[in-house]
């Protein structure tokens, strides 16, 4: 009974938000995660918490207003999403565009492997279907499940449009390494909080437990990684930004070469969150376990 409650305002939330265009959807979620900002919520402490000691040098006005930026870009994304449900190929496709059509085309309508690593950025659920209309061919993302099993059917429903397919994160190796050994694309999200036994990455300053699939997969499969990530623009679409990590001088699955490339792609995406910070997601509790981290033993300094 408890996840029909939850399920029946998502539905209408998506029935609602298809009604809309696209650029109005955006900003009715923009409205709706503001409103959400003004509620005293955990979520809201955690987003001021991480935004103040990621930018120690800021006022308080400042960072409220970031931390304020993130609730409305979540708001954003989710109602993008769910606009997203169903539209075709030639609406979505001018949703968002590509800055630089060459660091992809090599991948493009044919086998060649690749992981596209992503983050919780701009409308990061958005993201797939572009990205895959633009590569002209199916792509595999890992994806964590929805603990409502309703809503995480319908969530996956969503993003396995135009064929793509979803597997779930942590039991899906197998299928991940099967794809790029048969030419796939892989879509990954690589910035939450891993576990105690992740690799400690150094992220705004403090060591975060840091994912390092992206990287193993990568040096075993001698597979590039290209970072994707929407960037807003002033008329509600987007540019697809793609670059790719480099891999120079790493060659091989070595303990020490998947902590330095995880340690790239993680510079990486703090170089664009600094450029964008209202676009990240600040309310996740990404420095969980740093405090029971020794500080002695980062795992650059074993680099």
């Amino acid at each position: 009974m408890k996840e029909l409650i939850e399920y029946i305002p998502v539905r209408v939330l998506s029935w609602l938000s298809r009604q809309l265009r696209f650029k109005t959807a955006g900003k009715v979620g923009a409205a709706l995660g503001g409103a959400a900002f003004r509620l005293p919520t955990r979520r809201k402490k955690i987003a001021l918490d991480n935004v103040s000691k990621a930018f120690p040098d800021l006022s308080s006005g400042e960072v409220r207003s970031i931390a304020l930026g993130a609730f409305r870009n979540y708001g954003t994304a989710l109602l993008e999403f769910l606009w997203s449900d169903g539209q075709p190929a030639d609406v979505l496709l001018k949703t968002a565009r590509i800055a630089d059509y060459r660091v992809i085309q090599k991948y493009c309508s044919n086998r060649e492997p690749v992981i596209f690593l992503s983050a919780h950025y701009g409308s990061w659920e958005l993201l797939l279907k572009p990205v895959r209309l633009y590569l002209g061919r199916p792509m595999t993302s890992i994806v964590h499940h929805q603990r409502n099993k309703r809503i995480d059917r319908f969530v996956d429903r969503i993003r396995c449009q135009f064929d793509n397919i979803s597997v779930p994160m942590g039991i899906g190796a197998r299928e991940v390494m099967s794809a790029l050994k048969e030419g796939g694309a892989i879509l990954m999200l690589g910035d939450q909080s891993g576990s105690k036994e992740s690799l400690f990455i150094d992220f705004f300053g403090r060591p975060a437990a840091t994912h390092r699939g992206a990287a193993a997969f990568s040096l075993k499969t001698n597979t590039p990684i290209v970072m994707v990530l929407l960037l807003r623009q002033k008329d509600g679409t987007y540019e697809i930004v793609c670059e790719e990590v480099d891999r120079t001088g790493l060659d091989g699955r070595t303990e020490e070469n998947v902590v330095e490339l995880t340690r790239r792609h993680t510079a990486l995406l703090e170089r664009y969150i600094r450029m964008h910070p209202d676009h990240w997601l600040w309310m996740h509790r990404r420095w969980k376990h740093t405090e029971s981290f020794p500080s002695h033993a980062i795992a650059e300094e074993h680099v």
